[in-house]
């Protein structure tokens, strides 16, 4: 009982043992109702289909075990004597560490409901994976704001005139960081106007490639050829940009030509025999098909039609099969494609000449 009531700094030991008896036991205490929460509710929300048990246990996995060890300390001691500038510090290193622990918190719920809102949307919206990422960003930007501000406000600093001197910094701040700064207002109309979401196959001036990641200062496409594309946002805005995945329909014109000796019954036939080919196409639409011009070496005819879907792949399997089904109808109707040939003409008779052979002996 004398050891109890030993005094050590200026407090019994009795008064220490119960101050850290009260701050291990709150610590123990979160420290179950965290494993309690990550173990077993874990499990029953994997089988619910309500979507509060998955953002409570992703909540609970933020708990920092030695933030709620400064808060609790700082409980603790208001069962001892302490000095007021040392209570004063517990207190400010008790505020700080709450309000970082409660930060911690409120960020993982926004992340996991901005998450959930990002996987239902997806599939009907491709860009509502930048809008997320970008109301993300803002929200945390945000909540910490308020967070240092409370904190701050809770240790006796002027809230007020800081803000006021943090108008006047700002400006220089902002100068010093504006290409960043175009780079995030550029990622917001990307957002807002929304030119591309991830998905779409553009291509920017000799680049080309598909969407993969839209940030707040670059954005990311992947290349036919396999390599990452990195543009910053507001050099994207200024560029001349294609983009075919808005396309419904894709127009396709090509052209052919066939040799000068083919007659005019089978120019007046190749029309037909074209549109024939292109209607039997299933994803086609037949435009048109012309005797166009007399070129050099070859009589030439262009063809217009629509593909109506606008990915590349099914074009690139449709032409083939009009290329081949061409060639066949063409075999059959003895009609001859051209190729660049060149006639000479000569007037005048020709005459050879050949020299004498040399002896062996010369």
């Amino acid at each position: 009982m004398e050891l109890l009531n030993y005094p050590l700094l200026d407090n019994p030991v009795s008064a220490w043992l119960t101050a850290l008896a009260i701050a291990l036991s709150i610590n123990v205490t979160v420290a179950v109702i965290k494993w309690f929460v990550m173990s077993r509710v874990a499990k029953i929300a994997l089988q619910s289909s309500t979507k509060l048990d998955d953002s409570l246990v992703e909540v609970a996995k933020k708990t920092k075990q030695t933030l709620i060890l400064l808060v609790t300390l700082f409980i603790g001691s208001h069962y001892l004597e302490l000095p007021e500038k040392t209570q004063t510090m517990l207190s400010g290193v008790a505020t700080v560490a709450l309000f970082l622990q409660v930060g911690l918190w409120m960020v993982a719920g926004l992340d996991f409901w901005l998450n959930r809102y990002r996987e239902r949307s997806m599939e009907a919206n491709a860009g509502a994976a930048t809008a997320v990422a970008a109301i993300g960003f803002i929200g945390r930007l945000i909540l910490w704001a308020m967070i240092l501000l409370l904190a701050l406000s809770n240790l006796g600093v002027d809230v007020t005139a800081m803000v006021a001197g943090l108008g006047v910094g700002g400006i220089a701040v902002a100068l010093a960081v504006q290409n960043i700064l175009g780079d995030l207002f550029a990622s917001l109309s990307i957002i807002v106007d929304k030119p591309f979401v991830i998905g779409d196959f553009v291509v920017i001036d000799e680049y080309s490639g598909t969407i993969e990641h839209v940030g707040l200062k670059t954005t990311r496409i992947r290349s036919i050829s396999g390599e990452q594309l990195v543009f910053s946002n507001s050099d994207l805005l200024k560029a001349r940009l294609r983009n075919y995945k808005r396309m419904s329909e894709r127009r396709i014109v090509f052209a052919f030509g066939v040799l000068y000796q083919t007659s005019p019954e089978q120019l007046r036939e190749i029309p037909t025999i074209v549109r024939e080919i292109i209607e039997r196409q299933q994803i086609t639409r037949f435009d048109r098909a012309h005797f166009k011009t007399f070129g050099n070496s070859s009589l030439d005819f262009e063809v217009v039609y629509w593909m109506k879907v606008p990915d590349y792949g099914p074009y690139m399997d449709v032409q083939q099969s009009i290329n081949l089904e061409l060639f066949e109808a063409f075999a059959d109707k003895g009609i001859g494609f051209a190729y660049p040939t060149r006639s000479l003409f000569v007037e005048g008779p020709i005459r050879f000449t050949q020299e004498p052979a040399k002896s062996a002996e010369s």
